[in-house]
């Protein structure tokens, strides 16, 4: 089965955050360079970039959450692509919240296992999972 264009819409968001962590170009020409070799429609590509701005506008505080509840991993430590991913469903699930969390996490995990370790995949799920948990507890 091919994959949704939203998919390929996240697969579009992590390479370009994966690209800028480690070249100096701005996340608009790896964006636009990178939708040029996928083909995405308007929608998607439109989508790409709300993930990609809204990844990096709200950095720390997806960092600060992924440090939270991953304390035995260093965020500056993780690899590259899980803690892009991470960043990615994060920002979906807590910040744009246009997704259903179950649909987030399924792709957080096959982006996982698409691009990430033998091992991230399962750390991907464990970390949203911890945090889906947590956000759901009723206020005290």
């Amino acid at each position: 089965m091919p994959a949704g264009p939203r998919h390929l819409a996240r697969v579009v968001t992590l390479q370009t955050l994966f690209e800028l962590e480690f070249a100096a170009n701005s996340p608009d020409s790896i964006l636009e360079r990178t939708l040029a070799i996928k083909t995405l429609t308007g929608e998607a590509a439109a989508f790409a970039s709300q993930l990609v701005h809204g990844v990096l506008e709200n950095k720390q505080s997806l960092d600060d959450t992924i440090s939270r509840f991953a304390p035995a991993f260093p965020v500056d430590q993780l690899a590259p692509m899980d803690r892009n991913t991470l960043r990615l469903a994060l920002y979906e699930i807590m910040i744009s919240k246009m997704t259903p969390l179950k649909v987030v996490i399924n792709e957080a995990v096959e982006l996982a296992r698409e691009f990430g370790a033998d091992t991230s995949p399962k750390f991907i799920n464990g970390v949203l999972g911890s945090v889906i948990s947590d956000t759901e507890k009723p206020a005290k």
